[in-house]
């Protein structure tokens, strides 16, 4: 017999067995930071993380990802060699270089090491002739780019990040675009951003990125700096979380110094490792929930989370999961559907909210078991 929908708090987790007590965030010296915790993508803390920055070479995180989704269309390959263009040789004296020779012929895989690991100026510009012909071409792919992935703060006037008023950003876009960027192609981000060194022309130049050396956790992302935009920071780190891993993103933004950005960021994934943990609610598939169903050949189905559903809180929490179905739920339904919702409260606040959608399919019944459904339904709708 079927029961009338509602609201009911589906289950509660206490981590640690306690309230929450979360730590103060750092006290930092940054123009703008926010932590991220990509696992569950809440954003844990932040401070001017809105607010209009330049991202000096945080730009090449875009160049970057540009050139991976490049590789991935097999527009070009990583063992396809690029000529050296005086354009390319000839960037700012004083600027980070790769140190390209004009009419060298370099891989796109070497161009790529030079790019993230010695921020080479130089790579930047002959990547983006590699890609699109012309540094414009690239350039507007870099903004088309930025566009579809919904960073709307953001605009790029060239693949390096050179000081220009027409580059730049949030680090509310660089901490989305950083999740897409090691999301998106794990394989890439694994090979370019971990390597505490490269060696090019006989050069050997360090990672700007400290951390790589200073926590085992961390496995990159980005480093910049200009004298107007200060010393700047993307860094991420996965860590252990039970049976799974949780990673953290930075984004720190116009320190004094190499060493402050360094400590800064530190300071944060600390912060964000200790003070929180990440609940894993559903896993994708998992049916949490068996609705009914009005007008359909079955009378209810199974309902859960197309992708895995985490939520991050602070230690010792309490997490109530209340699941709201949409009343009446009325077939044809097809799978994957939107059947209803399931907010979180983390100490009884709102602090987040998923669809729930059809793990299955539910065809429409026949003429009479609808017919009997609406006048059931009228009924239900006008008694009392």
């Amino acid at each position: 017999m079927k029961k009338l929908a509602a609201s009911l708090i589906v289950a509660a987790a206490c981590v640690s067995g306690a309230m929450a007590q979360s730590m103060p965030a750092p006290a930092l010296s940054a123009k703008a930071w926010l932590l991220l915790d990509e696992t569950s993508g809440q954003v844990i803390a932040s401070h001017e993380a809105m607010t209009r920055i330049e991202p000096a070479s945080l730009t090449k995180i875009m160049t970057a990802y540009v050139v991976f989704e490049a590789l991935s269309k097999k527009e070009l390959s990583a063992t396809q060699l690029v000529t050296v263009s005086t354009r390319a040789w000839k960037v700012p004296a004083g600027s980070s270089k790769m140190f390209l020779e004009p009419g060298s012929k370099v891989s796109v895989d070497d161009l790529l090491r030079g790019l993230m690991i010695q921020s080479g100026n130089d790579a930047a510009i002959a990547l983006a002739e590699a890609v699109s012909g012309s540094v414009e071409a690239f350039v507007a792919r870099m903004n088309d780019t930025a566009a579809r992935l919904g960073l709307h703060a953001t605009h790029f006037a060239s693949p390096h990040g050179l000081p220009d008023p027409g580059t730049y950003s949030t680090a509310s876009d660089l901490s989305a675009l950083a999740a897409r960027f090691i999301r998106d192609y794990p394989q890439f981000y694994q090979r370019y951003d971990s390597a505490k060194q490269f060696t090019y022309n006989k050069i050997t130049q360090p990672n700007r990125n400290r951390l790589l050396w200073l926590d085992p956790s961390v496995d990159g992302l980005k480093t910049g700096h200009t004298e107007s935009a200060g010393y700047c920071i993307v860094a991420s780190a996965k860590r252990p979380n039970g049976k799974d891993e949780r990673r953290l993103i930075t984004v720190v933004v116009g320190t004094a110094s190499d060493k402050l950005r360094t400590q800064e960021s530190r300071e944060l994934l600390e912060w964000g490792f200790q003070g929180f943990n990440t609940i894993k609610l559903y896993a994708r598939g998992e049916a949490v929930a068996t609705p009914e169903v009005w007008k359909g050949e079955n009378d209810s189905l199974k309902a859960g989370f197309a992708r895995d559903a985490y939520v991050t809180v602070p230690a010792g929490a309490k997490v109530e999961r209340i699941w709201t179905p949409q009343d009446p739920l009325v077939a044809p339904i097809a799978a994957q559907a939107t059947v209803g919702e399931m907010r979180v409260l983390v100490d009884g606040k709102p602090a987040m909210q998923f669809p729930v959608v059809a793990l299955e399919p539910v065809a429409e019944a026949g003429f009479a078991g609808r017919a009997w459904d609406s006048i059931r339904l009228w009924w239900r709708g006008h008694a009392g």
